[in-house]
Parts: C-alpha cells; sequence; structure tokens
C-alpha cells in the first residue's frame, strides 16, 4: 500500500483534473477525501487512493467498450 501523500499540484498533474474539478468531484463524493495536515490549512491525497480511483476510471471505459 502506497501511504504516500500528494499535494493539490501532484493530485491535478497525476489526474490531469483542474483544482475547480478537483474539489467539486471531492465535495460529490466522486473523488477520495483528502487528509489534513494539522495546520487546519493543507491538505493532501493518499496516493493509493488517488491510483485506486484512476485505476477505476480505466476499468470503467473497459466495461464500456468489451
Amino acid at each position: 500500500m502506497n501511504n504516500q501523500l500528494l499535494s493539490i499540484r501532484e493530485t491535478c498533474s497525476r489526474t490531469t483534473l483542474s483544482r475547480t474539478t478537483l474539489w467539486q468531484k471531492v465535495k460529490r463524493g466522486e473523488f477520495p477525501k483528502p487528509i489534513g495536515l494539522g495546520d487546519g490549512i493543507r491538505k493532501a491525497f493518499v496516493a493509493s487512493e488517488v491510483d485506486a480511483w484512476i485505476a477505476a476510471r480505466v476499468a470503467e471505459r473497459d466495461e464500456v467498450a468489451a
């Protein structure tokens, strides 16, 4: 399990989502919630959760193509 933390910038880069779209998806429950880093401001995403979200998008694509 990859418990590496990704910044918002890294998460956007990894998913190709804009910051606005990323936060909208988090708010709607369509993307893993970030964790707080203790200062009440900074947030980070768990890399394994982001990777699982990406894998699920690939699986959805493959289901439709089959």
